[in-house]
């Protein structure tokens, strides 16, 4: 007899040709499970989906832009419908930063940081959270970033979209904890990944992929409300959040100042 297409646990992922998503992709990768997984880079996607398929699992891809709102919303809720979905990882991400000499961010990066970073994370939960509430089980997961546990003055976008994303699924939780859904908000360090590779500044107690996903699997299976990693990274955020704004500020100047190169969809390529 055959095995029921919708055997195993089904997990969706987005940000799949990301370093962090390839990663997350691989770890959930097992003998019966099935894996949905979406991205802009239709080569690496089907990449990552080979290399899933050897570990066991069944794969299936999308090649989809989170900036469309609906057009993610309608293909979440049509995977859902053809095998319900048991855990739902918002990874998808791009990231900014001011300009040389502190030119401020274009408007367009900051407009697509939101789009991606918050909107996105919040079209796919969201997508979904209502389904799951009615089944009575599920997990949402929103990958944001410890960069999001306070305004990080050379990247006031990044911080801001990542902050959104944080606070919305620390109000899903709140709201479908009675119903026997969970919500894990991850909140990472610096991961080793290409996104990362473009940062210009000290990267410390950096992660590999693998070692993220791992982190963020266990976490989820617990069910972690706040994954965040590594522990020390987060304790002194958490400490910094505590002092006056001004000196807080002044720190931040000081000891956390960086760049990060332009992608090739920023305004500022060109220039950089």
């Amino acid at each position: 007899m055959n095995a029921s297409p919708c055997a195993g646990r089904h997990v969706l992922i987005t940000g799949a040709t990301g370093g962090l998503g390839q990663a997350l992709a691989l770890e959930y990768a097992e003998q019966g499970s099935r894996l949905t997984l979406t991205g802009r880079d239709p080569d690496r996607l089907a990449l990552v989906a080979d290399r899933c398929r050897e570990k066991g699992a069944q794969a299936h891809t999308a090649v989809l832009d989170m900036r469309d709102g609906p057009a993610v919303r309608e293909w979440i809720r049509g995977v859902d419908d053809a095998c319900p979905v048991d855990v739902v990882i918002a990874n998808a991400g791009v990231s900014s930063s001011l300009g040389p000499n502190d030119v401020a961010e274009a408007i367009e990066d900051v407009r697509r940081l939101f789009a991606v970073n918050a909107l996105g994370a919040v079209e796919t939960v969201s997508a979904l959270a209502e389904r799951m509430r009615k089944r009575g089980h599920g997990r949402l997961v929103l990958i944001s970033s410890l960069g999001g546990w306070c305004g990080m003055p050379s990247s006031p976008a990044y911080s801001a979209s990542k902050a959104a994303a944080r606070v919305y699924g620390d109000a899903l939780r709140a709201w479908l904890s009675p119903y026997g859904v969970r919500v894990s908000v991850v909140s990472p360090g610096f991961v080793d990944s290409p996104m990362s590779r473009r940062y210009k500044g000290d990267k410390p107690f950096s992660r590999s992929p693998g070692a993220a996903a791992r982190s963020i699997r266990r976490g989820v299976d617990r069910g972690r409300a706040v994954i965040a990693f590594p522990g020390i990274l987060a304790l002194g955020i958490t400490l910094l959040n505590l002092l006056p704004p001004r000196l807080g500020d002044a720190i931040l100047r000081k000891f956390f100042a960086f760049s990060v190169v332009p992608d090739a969809e920023s305004p500022r390529r060109g220039s950089a």
